[in-house]
């Protein structure tokens, strides 16, 4: 049995809520926001800002008195409707409210566990990715894709989907029929980590695609795309129509003959092939005897 969770976008997937040595630092900078709230009169007291969360009093008392931590579902309602900057509750860095503008490009990435909590890879084949494009935040979207597990490890730690691969444009490395296996790249990641020459799964509004990339953020807020297959041309992608990255760690392909055994194949269809044009040629020519000496009896 599957449920959800959503986690912080700019918080990526990883927050660690644990108790370290008493209150989690996640939960003391959110009691801070929260006081900053009432200091400002944004909130007229703690039980109007849990109700407005949707969230008992009783549990966020807990909270600002220590005894228990901040879950993620209620730092995800907070950010959404107090605008709180989820890059100062990660990082203590930075303002504790987001502005009108970063809170416009604010996403949340929706993630799928069983019921131990583990993590499991979402797949969206090749129907689903124009509808994903334009629903990757919407929860119900998400629950409905197939998902499933791979035994490596490392795909047992982030956040990580797998995306059918259509077209020729990545061939010989790619070809339709593949699927490859991504993991979630943060977007505060983008301009430092993403490289050159490697694969990756861009999201745009409209879009999903698999492209060899050129990182020109810090110059232009660009990536350059390529593909292998040279007959595609080079083309841009602007930095503000990006919903999601992925990158590519490896690819599933489906099972093919060796060439070995594709040229035995090729072989073997020409022998039959000849055996039945020289059959059928000894037929045409005893028909032809057989015409010829009903012809001579005449």
């Amino acid at each position: 049995m599957y449920h959800q969770k959503t986690y912080l976008y700019h918080l990526y997937w990883n927050l660690d809520l644990t108790n370290m040595g008493g209150t989690s630092i996640i939960t003391k900078r959110f009691i801070k926001c929260h006081n900053k709230l009432r200091e400002d009169n944004r909130v007229r007291s703690s039980r109007q800002f849990a109700l407005s969360l949707e969230y008992l009093p009783q549990s966020l008392s807990e909270i600002l008195k220590g005894r228990r931590d901040v879950t993620i579902e209620l730092l995800r309602k907070a950010v959404e409707k107090y605008k709180i900057n989820p890059v100062y509750i990660y990082t203590g860095e930075g303002p504790m409210f987001m502005t009108e503008e970063d809170h416009k490009s604010f996403r949340v990435l929706t993630i799928v566990t069983n019921a131990q909590e583990d993590e499991r890879i979402v797949h969206v084949p090749i129907p689903a990715q124009a509808g994903y494009a334009a629903e990757t935040s919407d929860p119900t979207y998400i629950q409905d894709l197939p998902t499933f597990t791979l035994p490596d490890y490392k795909y047992k730690i982030g956040t990580h989907r797998s995306f059918d691969v259509s077209g020729d444009s990545m061939e010989p490395t790619l070809f339709e029929g593949d699927k490859v296996i991504c993991s979630f790249l943060e977007p505060t990641l983008y301009e430092n980590a993403m490289k050159d020459n490697y694969v990756y799964v861009i999201v745009t509004r409209g879009d999903v695609v698999v492209k060899r990339i050129t990182n020109m953020i810090k110059e232009k807020s660009q990536l350059l795309l390529h593909s292998d297959n040279n007959f595609y041309e080079d083309y841009t992608v602007n930095l503000g129509d990006i919903r999601e990255i992925w990158y590519v760690r490896a690819k599933i392909s489906p099972f093919l003959p060796s060439p070995q055994n594709i040229q035995n194949s090729l072989h073997e269809e020409m022998r039959q092939l000849k055996t039945i044009i020289t059959k059928q040629g000894q037929s045409i020519q005893n028909l032809n005897m057989t015409v010829g000496k009903a012809l001579d009896k005449k």
